[in-house]
């Protein structure tokens, strides 16, 4: 899983879709826009929107007339601010609720939650980012407070340094590209990271990051290749940084967590899944 990384051929996928004639600039803008708001915002006002999204303040102002007009945003006009409507819901209730990954993993990751008294996620790639596509909870009081359809950053996280791991060489330039293109200066620091993450998984199996992401928040990861051609998933146990470190992370969890991921693979093959 984490350890290994395909050489295969280049694909589709491994291609930058943007450089296509075929690519709608002005839907893929409309759709950066909402994904700008995270799980804590509420309302962002037009500016925000723009030093987020890089684009002009015009091309802005046509975006979220459009997307108002549709229902998926909301305006609060003495502002000036914008908020998501429950209509971007319905955009991703059908898919989480038929993928069936999450229902066949959910048994697994439960059992490891309450091994681990941690928080365990799956999560898949989206652009520069992860979304988690399912979760568990164990019963300890110290746990993460985030659940499914939370989106974070790909290269800090451990979520994201899995899915690197185990993907392509083809498939890591085009990641490479996009993050660099994102976020030119942070890039040096970010390519650090996910090679750390690559001599991570060639040794133990699976990606690290403590207080990367969050400064209380430590996770390890590790890649779940399908088999089938798809992008890798990412299995992932998380928590305080306090309690998520040395002997127990590492000889504990991290082998834990590396079982897991190839009981859930095995179950999934088994299942004979079909995106």
């Amino acid at each position: 899983m984490g350890r290994q990384r395909h050489t295969s051929t280049t694909t589709e996928a491994e291609t930058d879709p943007a450089q296509d004639r075929r690519f709608v600039t002005a839907l893929a803008r409309g759709l950066s826009l909402l994904r700008c708001f995270g799980p804590s915002d509420r309302w962002l006002a037009h500016q925000e929107l723009a030093r987020r999204t890089g684009l002009p303040q015009a091309t802005v102002s046509r975006l979220t007339f459009t997307l108002t007009g549709l229902g998926y945003l909301r305006h609060r006009a003495a502002s000036g601010e914008y908020a998501l409507s429950p209509a971007v819901l319905s955009l991703g209730f059908s898919v989480l609720s038929n993928f069936q990954v999450g229902r066949i993993a959910r048994p697994f990751m439960e059992t490891l939650a309450e091994h681990t008294q941690a928080a365990i996620s799956l999560g898949v790639r989206h652009d520069t980012s992860v979304v988690y596509v399912a979760h568990c909870r164990s019963t300890a009081r110290l746990i993460l407070g985030l659940d499914v359809g939370t989106r974070l950053p790909f290269a800090e996280t451990a979520m994201g340094r899995a899915i690197w791991c185990a993907a392509t060489e083809g498939m890591q330039s085009l990641m490479a590209r996009r993050l660099q293109a994102e976020s030119p200066e942070r890039w040096p620091e970010r390519e650090a990271g996910l090679r750390r993450a690559q001599a991570e998984c060639a040794q133990r199996g699976y990606a690290v990051s403590a207080s990367e992401w969050e400064a209380e928040i430590a996770a390890i990861g590790v890649g779940l290749d399908l088999g089938d051609g798809r992008e890798p998933m990412s299995l992932t146990v998380g928590g305080p940084a306090s309690r998520l470190h040395g002997a127990l992370l590492h000889e504990d969890f991290g082998p834990a967590l590396v079982r897991t991921g190839r009981e859930i693979v095995a179950a999934i093959q088994a299942a004979e899944w079909e995106d």
